[in-house]
């Protein structure tokens, strides 16, 4: 039997507790369904020094002619508290016309929707005309090291070539159809670390506070804005995300201090030019003394976070119009194109096609009792199909 059924799909997608780093099954049930429609499936184990290794599957089906890849993730993040859940998180349980279960929107439901709808193609209309792959990790909700990235490295090198992609992470904020992603702002992080002297909070004179250093150099990332937006993303915002001394005594004056932060950036900067201009503005910081009268400028190190996500916007008409002319005629409503949010596993795939990202509605994701409604599995899928048609009948290669 071909796996037409998104529902039945998901049932048991959920019931494999793939748990990031654990496979936990989920790869091994996908390849189930595919290896029926004619995929030829491989699974990959990626390794790499002091991170876990892990499974990733690479599926595909056809030969010459336009490749649509769907890409995706069987890794969940860790459930919580399993006694707070309504229904039990690996038990895929439906109720109120809901199913509950950890990955039921991010994402497995996405990919158990993608799977039924190309079964339906192939059931109704036999294989497409060209190629599709399913490109699946199980380090999405991980350190990303393992996954995805190493998969795109590891079929290229094979002569794998894509002409565009469909990630199906959970898009929608509201309701289905309301938003496609053609796009994601960058990602930068840093860490401050400001040296001062310890002392006697009664003698300050004989220390050198690091907190007001702390504070001249936080103030300095946090205004003024980086810019207005663009046409297309929405200002850059920067985020203080601890500040912390490891001090527990208030009367002693501490030794160090340290600030780390996060900026999710849009096209007016590159990772490098946006490293320029904060460590200017350090600098400049460094050197005011309004804080800290009658002492030398700051003593500090600015370190960056290894990998920055970088800034892209994806302009493929055959893409994105297919998709929204899917949606539109499932759903009759006209999807945003956004590129707002954080960063998903797009950032890598843009390295090597056109990318958008379109699924569930996100709303419960990583939460206690993270459910999706039965209706939507139906109508995603519906979607996929239509997409799956319209793509290879608009595509140019």
């Amino acid at each position: 039997m071909l796996p037409t059924d998104p529902i039945a799909n998901l049932q048991t997608l959920i019931r494999c507790p793939s748990v990031t780093p654990a496979e936990g099954g989920a790869l091994s049930a996908l390849e189930t369904m595919l290896a029926p429609l004619g995929f030829a499936v491989e699974r990959v184990t990626a390794k790499d020094e002091d991170t876990p290794d892990i499974e990733n599957l690479y599926a595909r089906l056809g030969g010459d002619g336009p490749h649509l890849m769907f890409a995706g993730h069987t890794d969940v993040v860790p459930v919580g508290d399993a006694g707070a859940w309504t229904h039990p998180p690996f038990a895929a349980e439906i109720a109120g016309g809901e199913m509950f279960g950890r990955g039921a929107v991010d994402m497995k439901g996405g990919i158990a929707c993608f799977v039924a709808a190309i079964a339906r193609h192939i059931d109704k209309k036999g294989a497409p005309k060209g190629s599709v792959s399913f490109l699946i990790t199980g380090d999405e909700e991980g350190p990303a090291i393992n996954g995805t990235i190493k998969l795109l490295q590891w079929a290229a090198a094979r002569g794998e070539r894509w002409d565009a992609c469909v990630v199906g992470e959970p898009t929608n904020p509201d309701r289905l159809g309301d938003m496609i992603k053609i796009g994601r702002r960058g990602s930068l992080s840093g860490k401050i670390t400001v040296n001062g002297v310890q002392g006697h909070a009664a003698y300050p004179h004989l220390a050198d506070n690091p907190v007001r250093g702390i504070v001249q150099l936080t103030q300095a990332l946090l205004d003024p804005p980086f810019d207005q937006g663009t046409t297309d993303f929405q200002p850059s915002n920067l985020e203080v995300t601890s500040i912390d001394v490891g001090n527990p005594a208030t009367n002693v004056i501490p030794a160090k201090a340290t600030a780390s932060f996060n900026i999710r950036f849009n096209d007016s900067w590159t990772a490098e030019t946006l490293q320029a201009e904060i460590a200017g503005r350090l600098a400049r910081a460094a050197a005011d003394t309004r804080l800290r009268p009658g002492r030398e400028p700051v003593s500090y190190q600015l370190a960056w976070a290894e990998r920055p996500s970088h800034v892209f916007l994806t302009r493929n008409n055959a893409l994105i119009d297919s998709l929204s002319g899917a949606i539109e005629k499932v759903t009759g409503q006209t999807p945003k194109l956004s590129t707002t949010g954080g960063t998903s596993d797009a950032r890598y795939i843009k390295d090597y096609c056109p990318v958008v990202e379109f699924g569930l509605v996100g709303q419960t994701m990583h939460m206690v009792d993270e459910r999706v409604a039965v209706a939507d599995l139906e109508t995603l899928t519906r979607i996929y199909e239509t997409f799956i048609e319209r793509w290879f009948d608009n595509a140019v290669v």
